[in-house]
């Protein structure tokens, strides 16, 4: 076992350990970035003047009105930018911009001295538009040919070759959902200069390094001359990666122009109109199977909707493409990526970062096939898993795939699903307008940045005279325990308790350069830096306490704060040994890098090793539908999921937890709505608060939850044998899914095919029903289906009205 995964004796890595920060969460102690205003003195507030249409160019911009509003201060437009007027990576984010480009833009910001004050002057500036035609539905883009960035397309095999010795082949089309981030925490940035003119700007950021390069550019700086600071989120899953960076601009502006420290904080209407989404997608598939079931060839085209700027839309849709195989071999595939320009917020990253959308096309693509293929969709599934030496469509050949079997056996055998779905075909028989059903899915996700550069890590860790340790390292906190399991990473390395060490604030000018925290890779990277600090400090104190025990530095041991030579009764204890080292001036502070080794991406050819390893894991389901309505609940979930050797086994169970319910709110509640009529609030965001965009709460929450972590799981290469946690656990509620569409298929005669729309609302589970009632999907058994090659049609509805329409003609292979 390699020197970065090995654990040594009494680690505090693998203990279960409450959130370092638990305590001050239920408080109310916790400090977040908007906090920090009642601490600083002649605090500004930023307000947005927002245009109140999907697309035009702006005539005229009068913001005399708003200055003579009592309280407000300055308006920034873009006659105040001195660098770069731009907030993002791909310079087509104007800061301030001349055309509008979705409803709710913002055009100006308005300065006062109390939020209400800017807020009447923002509502007193006249803005003037040219009003341009505007396209807000992905369909509409589609048709428009309106596209933005990279086209990729990924090709193994032969995919003709596959389709023509296929012996049953169907098409389809799906389109499905985007998805709120509502994190709790809106988008919060307060910017104050100080008496060197250096900007000092606090971001709820997940990127603090690029937030700190978008500052620096707008003002026109050098990165030095900008240090970002982030104290923790109250959460982010990934809606804080990239768009950050324009607020945290427009307060360190602000900042520099007025001399006063500037405050952007939107409320939640601001934070749901103006920031980006998960992006919806569009699907056009065609898959063959063989006589048994198992996939010969996938031909699909996947459409990405971006918004309105590209942000990190390309990335996006490349983890998609290199995840619509999921657990499943695909011997021969021509996959197709696009992006369709819209006149909507620019589309961002988001928990799985389009892994799950890619997973939802081929699982989607599994759970209406199967009845087709007259096959139990958890049998189809399994014939198709991947096997030792097998590759996947761009090249990366799949570890370990026998985890991908283990996990999913566990859930049989301890959720006793094979009793269970007996007992629910009883229930089924005997209860005409309720059905149940159980469902099973698999998940195999890449960890790893799709872009090799990102995969590195820093770390600053200082030991104190005192014995105290303090670290710094490059990732964020926002709520999912980063910050807990570098201190027992740090504790472990060093051989001392946990409560020697703290953590810092994630600073740009302590660690440089950093990765966001993202695609799952914090503790990897960030673990991996910060052991590797403390094992040069390590060293050096090894050589210190040989000295004082008399004997080889081989030979020492720190463990639980004592330092001890093997074969000895001798001690030093961990604050003595520091004590010795420094007045013998050991360095007693060490900058620890990491770079994930072995990856290798070719993004012309759209191949290579993008990850490290994959996270593996399964659930299974099980709901009980309401005929009449539609209306569901999920009667139980069993999970098991492949972390590896876990760094904190309560932080990554609840990080399961959390993650399969996310997953679940984009599935089956989350409900984004627009406005696409022709009248004049057309591209208005429909769905601005909790109100009106349903978000899973207790009551959805599943009656029975069993989660377990798989045993014995260690994974070479990675920091203390763990494996990433992030993202993975949401695309397990695939099963709720499939589930629903299963019990929607038992109020139909058996074999007929269900399509359901994403998310399954209770209204999209009611149509659903209403098509199998009345037997209008396709179905197994047509004359001349079974053993023939033959070319069935799934024609898919529009998303929340559950139609399905399907050529029977085609199915029989007339």
């Amino acid at each position: 076992m390699s020197e970065l995964s090995e654990r040594p004796e009494k680690s505090v890595v693998g203990v279960s350990l409450p959130h370092e920060s638990a305590a001050l969460h239920v408080t109310g102690a916790a400090l977040y970035t908007d906090d920090l205003i009642h601490r600083t003195k002649d605090v500004l507030h930023a307000y947005p003047v927002q245009a109140v249409k999907a697309h035009g160019r702006i005539t005229a911009l009068r913001t005399e009105h708003a200055l003579a509003v009592p309280g407000v201060v300055r308006v920034l437009t873009v006659a105040d930018v001195p660098g770069v007027n731009d907030a993002g990576m791909k310079h087509d984010e104007p800061l301030f911009p001349d055309t509008v480009m979705f409803y709710g833009h913002a055009v100006a910001w308005v300065l006062g001295e109390t939020l209400e004050a800017a807020r009447l002057g923002a509502a007193a500036v006249e803005v003037e538009l040219d009003e341009l035609p505007s396209v807000v539905t992905l369909q509409d883009a589609i048709a428009a040919d309106s596209f933005h960035g990279a086209r990729p397309v990924m090709l193994t095999g032969d995919a003709e070759t596959g389709f023509a010795d296929s012996a049953h082949v169907f098409t389809g089309e799906f389109q499905f959902s985007d998805q709120e981030h509502f994190y709790l925490e809106t988008h919060a940035a307060l910017a104050l200069v100080d008496e060197a003119e250096q900007v000092f700007v606090q971001s709820s950021t997940q990127h603090p390094s690029e937030t700190q390069e978008i500052v620096a550019h707008v003002l026109g700086l050098h990165s030095h001359e900008v240090t970002v600071q982030c104290l923790r989120m109250g959460g982010g899953f990934g809606g804080k990666e990239m768009q950050p960076h324009g607020f945290a601009a427009i307060a360190a502006l602000g900042a520099k122009l007025t001399g006063r420290p500037v405050r952007v904080r939107l409320n939640r209407t601001q934070d749901l109109t103006m920031s980006g989404k998960r992006h919806g997608f569009h699907a056009q598939w065609k898959i063959g199977f063989d006589a048994d079931g198992r996939i010969r060839a996938l031909d699909a085209t996947l459409t990405a909707d971006g918004g309105w700027s590209l942000d990190l839309s390309e990335p996006v849709v490349a983890r998609a493409l290199c995840h619509i195989d999921n657990t499943y071999w695909i011997p021969n595939a021509r996959v197709a990526g696009r992006i369709a320009k819209t006149n909507k917020a620019s589309n961002t990253a988001f928990r799985g970062f389009g892994g799950p959308q890619g997973m939802l096309v081929i699982e989607d693509i599994m759970g209406r096939c199967a009845p087709l293929l007259g096959l139990d969709p958890m049998e189809l599934r399994e014939r198709n898993f991947y096997a030792q030496g097998q590759v996947t469509p761009y090249g990366q050949s799949v570890a370990q795939p026998e985890r991908i079997s283990a996990v999913w056996q566990q859930v049989k055998e301890t959720g006793g699903l094979a009793d269970r779905k007996r007992e629910i075909a009883a229930f089924n028989s005997a209860h005409p307008h309720t059905k149940r059903a159980l469902a099973i899915t698999g998940v195999k996700f890449g960890i790893s940045f799709n872009l090799t550069a990102f995969n590195q890590g820093g770390a600053l860790v200082l030991i104190y005279k005192d014995g105290s340790v303090l670290i710094n390292h490059g990732g964020t906190e926002m709520g999912q325990g980063l910050h807990t399991k570098m201190l027992q990473v740090a504790a472990t390395t060093l051989g001392i308790p946990p409560h020697k060490v703290r953590l810092a604030p994630t600073r740009t000018d302590k660690v440089p350069n950093t990765s966001a925290t993202a695609a799952s890779s914090g503790a990897d990277l960030n673990g991996a830096a910060v052991k590797n600090a403390c094992q040069q400090l390590r060293e050096r104190l090894l050589q210190v306490a040989a000295t004082q025990l008399g004997s080889s530095a081989a030979d020492v041991r720190i463990v639980e704060g004592v330092a001890r030579s093997l074969g000895s009764d001798k001690e030093l204890a961990w604050d003595d040994l520091v004590r010795t080292a420094y007045f013998q001036r050991v360095q007693l502070s060490a900058a620890g890098f990491y770079r994930t080794e072995g990856l290798h991406w070719d993004a012309k050819s759209f191949s290579g090793t993008p990850f490290k390893y994959f996270a593996i894991g399964a659930a299974a389901a099980e709901v009980e539908v309401d005929g009449f309505t539609g209306a569901y609940r999920i009667r139980r979930v069993d999970i098991v999921h492949d972390v590896g050797d876990s760094l904190s086994p309560m932080i990554d169970i609840g990080q399961v937890e959390g993650g399969f319910v996310q997953g679940a709110g984009w599935l089956t509640l989350e409900d984004l709505r627009w406005d696409t009529g022709d009248g004049p609030n057309r591209g208005r965001l429909l769905t601005q608060a909790a109100s009106t965009y349903k978000l899973p709460s207790f009551s959805e929450m599943p009656e029975e939850f069993n989660v377990t972590l798989l045993e014995n799981a260690t994974e070479e290469g990675a920091v203390y044998g763990s494996k990433a946690v992030g993202e993975p656990p949401l695309m397990l509620a695939f099963s709720v899914r499939e589930a629903l569409r299963q019990a929607a298929a038992a109020f139909g005669p058996s074999g007929v095919s269900v399509e359901l729309a994403s998310p399954a609302t209770p209204e999209a589970v009611y149509w659903a029903i209403q098509a199998a009632r009345r037997d209008e999907g396709p179905r197994a058994g047509f004359a001349g289906f079974a053993g023939l090659a033959h070319h069935g049609s799934v024609v898919g509805g529009h998303p929340g009205n559950g139609e399905i329409r399907t050529n029977a003609a085609t199915l029989s292979g007339a």
